[in-house]
């Protein structure tokens, strides 16, 4: 299953990922991970959800960001929630151009069993058709 958080910048979309992950870690069974391209907010979560950050990692566009995240989910069998924020900022794509993106997410959360949760800095009316449909709102 994939969600999305979205919203301009500043409204509050990682504090938003940061409560989910902590809330997260009381009904997980398996494995949570936190992927970002910072470590801000390394400290506001929970000890046994992993932290990742990005720029350690020098992931350049779409694919790598792709591959990148096949490698996190394969690394453990037993992956449960999967938290991406700023998923824009770490591809380096605008959000109208990461149709390919979305779907290799939707096919690795389904073969995997993964919740993914992904923030996207844009307005609701700026968001294409393949992101919408996984909007809660």
């Amino acid at each position: 299953m994939i969600k999305v958080i979205y919203g301009a910048k500043g409204t509050g979309k990682t504090k938003m990922m940061i409560d989910a992950a902590n809330a997260a870690v009381d009904v997980a069974k398996g494995h949570l991970i936190f992927i970002t391209d910072s470590k801000r907010y390394m400290y506001d979560l929970e000890r046994e959800v992993r932290f990742i950050d990005t720029s350690e990692y020098d992931i350049a566009g779409e694919a790598a960001l792709c591959g990148f995240i096949k490698g996190v989910i394969a690394g453990n069998h037993d992956n449960e929630y999967v938290f991406i924020d700023g998923v824009v900022r770490i591809a380096g794509k605008p959000v109208q151009e990461m149709a390919a993106f979305f779907y290799m997410l939707e096919k690795v959360a389904k073969s995997n069993s993964v919740t993914v949760t992904v923030s996207v800095s844009a307005a609701k009316e700026d968001l294409p058709d393949f992101v919408t449909k996984y909007l809660e709102d």
